[in-house]
């Protein structure tokens, strides 16, 4: 995160296998979340805004606070991703001569695994969480601004289902089932009411533009 964009797009386009998609599914919530308090920031105190009631304004102060904690966690997830990648290779690297040292990498690798499974999973959480707090702010933002959130939308999507195909392709190398199967159940229902939200924002976004 402390990179340029032009560094992390060149970094991303090399060889190196991290970062990859899981931080830049990562990313993509964050984008899309600061794309939404950019609308907050360009609607709180506006003419149209003091108009509404006053339950409105401050349910929408609510949701505009959600999503800053929302980017502030997106931020971190997108270099914890690269981390919980190295740690498995780290766990790869360790030594197998003997039967103790395979059983000891056996189990490094499996907790490897599990955080490598439980860092995109968090993402396409909060990603879908972000995308519960667009709708109320997309209805009752700075109409100026509901471009701006109809693409904060469709990064926080992009970021779930991003994050659910890197929960996916762990999943094989998981040992416990019930992990396995919960993890596998929680992107399914994240995917399918994600996709939801991220229709009904767009049909606000339509009809607010006209």
């Amino acid at each position: 995160m402390d990179m340029t964009l032009r560094d992390y797009s060149d970094l991303l386009a090399s060889s190196e296998p991290a970062p990859g998609g899981g931080s830049t599914a990562a990313l993509s919530g964050t984008l899309g979340a600061a794309l939404t308090m950019m609308m907050a920031n360009l609607s709180i105190g506006k003419k149209v805004y003091e108009s509404l009631d006053e339950d409105i304004k401050t349910q929408f102060i609510k949701e505009s606070d959600k999503v800053k904690a929302l980017e502030k966690e997106l931020t971190e997830l997108v270099d914890e991703d690269t981390k919980a990648f190295n740690k498995f290779m780290e766990a790869m690297k360790l030594p197998k001569d003997t039967e103790e040292q395979k059983q000891l990498r056996r189990g490094k690798m499996q907790e490897a695994s599990i955080y490598a499974l439980q860092v995109p999973l968090k993402t396409a959480e909060r990603c879908f969480d972000l995308l519960k707090n667009q709708k109320f702010i997309a209805r009752y933002g700075n109409k100026n601004a509901v471009s701006d959130i109809g693409v904060g939308a469709l990064l926080a999507f992009s970021g779930l289902e991003g994050a659910a195909l890197n929960v996916n392709i762990n999943l094989p190398g998981i040992a416990d089932e019930v992990i396995k199967a919960e993890a596998y159940e929680r992107c399914r229902k994240f995917s399918t009411e994600g996709r939801k939200l991220r229709n009904e924002i767009l049909d606000i976004v339509n009809s607010r533009i006209g």
